[in-house]
């Protein structure tokens, strides 16, 4: 009996980049309520079809106070930092970054920052 082996081939699956990580995150008060929220954000980015495309700021009880939209695939540029300004509500003293990507939405490893 002849066999022939058959190459094996790995298609590129979008779904292969997993979830969007912050890794990393700082907050520093502009004034009042007022912060500069600068999260590093790391994701395995295969192009359009999956990339990390926004990061959120929560507060305590889980409600988004802002969100910082990603318009383009950071596929040579891992990990990265962008900023947002985020209003947060008097009496917060902690915040949630988590980030977004455009397969799965939110669920990858996110960060509790201190406001201080």
């Amino acid at each position: 009996m002849i066999r022939f082996a058959l190459p094996l081939v790995l298609i590129a699956s979008p779904i292969l980049a997993g979830e969007a990580d912050v890794i990393a995150a700082k907050a520093s008060n502009s004034g009042g309520n007022s912060w500069r929220v600068d999260a590093t954000v790391q994701h395995a980015d295969t192009g359009w079809d999956h990339y990390a495309n926004a990061f959120e700021v929560l507060g305590p009880d889980g409600t988004v106070l802002e969100t910082r939209v990603l318009f383009h695939p950071h596929v040579n540029e891992q990990p990265f930092t962008r900023s947002v300004t985020v209003t947060v509500p008097e009496g917060v003293t902690q915040i949630t970054v988590r980030a977004v990507d455009s397969v799965h939405g939110h669920g990858g490893g996110e960060t509790v920052v201190d406001l201080e």
